[in-house]
């Protein structure tokens, strides 16, 4: 089985590299890419990220430093990532990796046009645009 597509390639190699903090992905069907951990993580699978359909997308900001710290493999279809940041709860299947491989360039672009067109950062340290932070939970008026 190759991740959840019977046609997609399988990885031939998967090696992590901490201090350039990429992950280097090979491809039985030849292709191979460098994927920076930070389009990793901006690009999750997951329902944090991807949200339950289309226009639910949530775009993530300040992850320049995030790291790539554990890679678990899960059964003979995916991985699962764990970041610096705490997120662990995409399942990155063959599928998807090969998908992110092949697009990597044009995801990047994407990603920094929404970024700017947001007035989002990559920096962690830069402040976060009102229109982005969580909104706070309603207080109770104590009237009934």
């Amino acid at each position: 089985m190759a991740g959840l597509n019977p046609d997609t390639p399988l990885p031939t190699a998967l090696t992590l590299h901490q201090r350039a903090r990429t992950l280097e992905i090979s491809f039985e069907d030849g292709l191979s890419a460098t994927l920076s951990h930070e389009l990793l993580r901006v690009y999750s699978p997951s329902a944090e990220v991807r949200g339950h359909g289309a226009g639910q997308e949530v775009l993530q900001f300040g992850k320049q430093d995030v790291e790539l710290i554990d890679i678990q493999q899960i059964g003979n279809y995916a991985v699962k990532l764990v970041f610096s940041d705490g997120h662990d709860s995409g399942l990155y299947s063959w599928d998807y990796l090969h998908e992110l491989a092949s697009q990597h360039e044009s995801l990047w672009a994407d990603y920094l046009a929404r970024l700017a067109a947001a007035g989002a950062s990559r920096d962690p340290a830069a402040p976060v645009p009102d229109h982005l932070r969580p909104a706070a939970p309603a207080k109770a008026c104590g009237k009934h």
